[in-house]
């Protein structure tokens, strides 16, 4: 069975495994580090309460078992150490089976964090570094070639991620169609990096470069991924150095290095000898019979998941992100489907003075990504996800979006609780908690290069309202936006 085998993508496979093997290693070490505030017994939306009206077949997950937040530390933190072994290339010194195995424990253990993360968890990169990781439960290790049938399934990932963002964008927003959308979109993206101010004050033709650029790369090159090399090489290539501008632009936790990684699909052991000196592939035995029987099965239950995500794709009513199993298997993407023309922001503000007055000094939370302070210049997160940061440019859209988990976000900040304050970048009260709290909604714009050269000011910030009015201990909940 000389076709079933690509050995010529030897080292795409290594590519694969080990990149997603890195970025699930940042993915659990973000949920243990943040999974105490925002899911714990105690968090904003805790998992036992969502566990209790949630049965096992709609959320499969190792925490309807048992839950505590000790636990739940334990499965992050076992992950991330599971899958620094598979980055490290633990998997092809093992046998083949237990190769197989690490990667499905790190799979499942990821798929019960997110089948329990609620909100926190609802972004498309959850759902494509799940089905990622299935993936690489069939691409073997230096047991076996490369099986040619996974190697197709990662392009034909990749092809889902491209492809669904290109057909919302061009079906979606008005200023997709006409070149103009990213007049807007570094400004009010979710969360803006250190280059994204220089991005928005590119020259407005080269916007519309830009725009169509994005148009080519997301809906013409995600063919080529199936042609002939070097076209596929090629193709890859464009995916690749299109993600590389996202990457620079902003900040969308993994969604674009996971997209790279997996692209690496499409490109062959010769095409990377011509301009990198990569060790020769190993001599590979026989494919095992065991094995070629999981990659067909696996292979045939992916084309038959894949009617949904089709069927989305040819939609005119398509949605952006969606799962159609709770194993998040064969997914639908998109990003980006409208864009704002306004920026918005929640500011949310305390003070430790006994009474309110007209000279009450408010004193501003500062958190580690979302915009705050006009004088700090946005810092580059991504890869690392920083989940509170991305619900609150959510919640500046619709405070009833945010009811659930708004009001008790400013309970804990009343008492100063630790693993809260540990979200964010700077507590103004150290010593002791505020006796009042409140959020204000902001619009934000990014400084212009005259007023960024007088002022060193990234940003221009005017109040809108009151977002949450002043509340005491007790009386935390989410007021509509005035």
């Amino acid at each position: 069975m000389e076709w079933f085998i690509a050995p010529e993508y030897w080292f795409a496979r290594q590519v694969i495994e080990r990149g997603v093997a890195a970025i699930y290693v940042i993915a659990f070490v973000a949920a243990a580090r943040q999974f105490r505030a925002l899911l714990g017994e105690h968090g904003m939306t805790p998992v036992p309460s969502y566990l209790a009206r949630r049965p096992f077949r709609l959320s499969p997950s190792l925490f309807h078992l048992y839950y505590s937040d000790r636990f739940f530390a334990s499965v992050a933190w076992s992950g991330a150490l599971v899958s620094a072994a598979l980055a490290g290339g633990v998997a092809d010194l093992l046998p083949l089976w237990a190769a197989m195995g690490g990667w499905l424990l790190v799979w499942a253990l990821y798929l019960s964090i997110v089948n329990v993360g609620q909100v926190w968890y609802s972004f498309g990169w959850e759902s494509l570094l799940l089905e990622a990781g299935f993936l690489a439960v069939f691409l073997g290790n230096d047991r076996v070639a490369p099986p040619v049938l996974v190697v197709w399934l990662a392009r034909w990932l990749v092809f889902r991620v491209e492809f669904g963002a290109g057909l919302i964008k061009l079906r979606g927003d008005r200023c997709w169609r006409d070149l103009t959308c990213l007049f807007y979109h570094h400004e009010t993206q979710p969360m803006p990096g250190p280059l994204s101010w220089f991005f928005h004050h590119l020259p407005r033709p080269l916007h519309r470069i830009e725009v169509a650029a994005n148009h080519f790369a997301q809906l013409v090159v995600p063919f080529g991924l199936f042609a002939p090399q070097p076209v596929a090489s090629v193709a890859a290539a464009i995916v690749i150095v299109t993600q590389l501008w996202l990457v620079l632009s902003g900040n969308f936790a993994w969604l674009n290095w996971l997209t790279i990684v997996l692209a690496w699909s499409a490109v062959s052991n010769s095409t990377v000898a011509k301009m990198l000196p990569i060790p020769d592939a190993p001599e590979f035995p026989a494919s095992l019979l065991w094995f070629t029987v999981l990659v067909f099965v696996f292979a045939g239950g992916t084309v038959a998941l894949s009617y949904l995500p089709v069927r989305n794709m040819l939609s005119s009513h398509q949605r952006m992100n969606q799962s159609y199993n709770p194993f998040h298997l064969i997914n639908t993407f998109g990003a980006f489907g409208s864009i704002d023309r306004t920026r918005y922001e929640v500011v949310v503000e305390g003070t430790s003075d006994p009474e309110l007055t007209a000279h009450t000094r408010w004193r501003e939370y500062e958190f580690k990504g979302k915009p705050g302070d006009p004088q700090r210049l946005p810092r580059q997160w991504a890869p690392y996800h920083l989940r509170l940061d991305w619900l609150m440019w959510f919640a500046a859209h619709s405070p009833t979006y945010a009811r659930p988990w708004f009001g008790p976000f400013l309970e804990r900040l009343l008492r100063n609780d630790r693993a809260t304050l540990r979200l964010l970048g700077r507590n103004p009260f150290p010593d002791a908690p505020p006796r009042f709290v409140r959020a204000r909604l902001y619009e934000y714009r990014f400084t212009t290069v005259h007023e960024w050269r007088e002022t060193r000011a990234w940003w221009v910030r005017s109040v809108v309202g009151d977002y949450v009015p002043p509340i005491s201990p007790g009386r935390a909940s989410l007021a509509r936006r005035t």
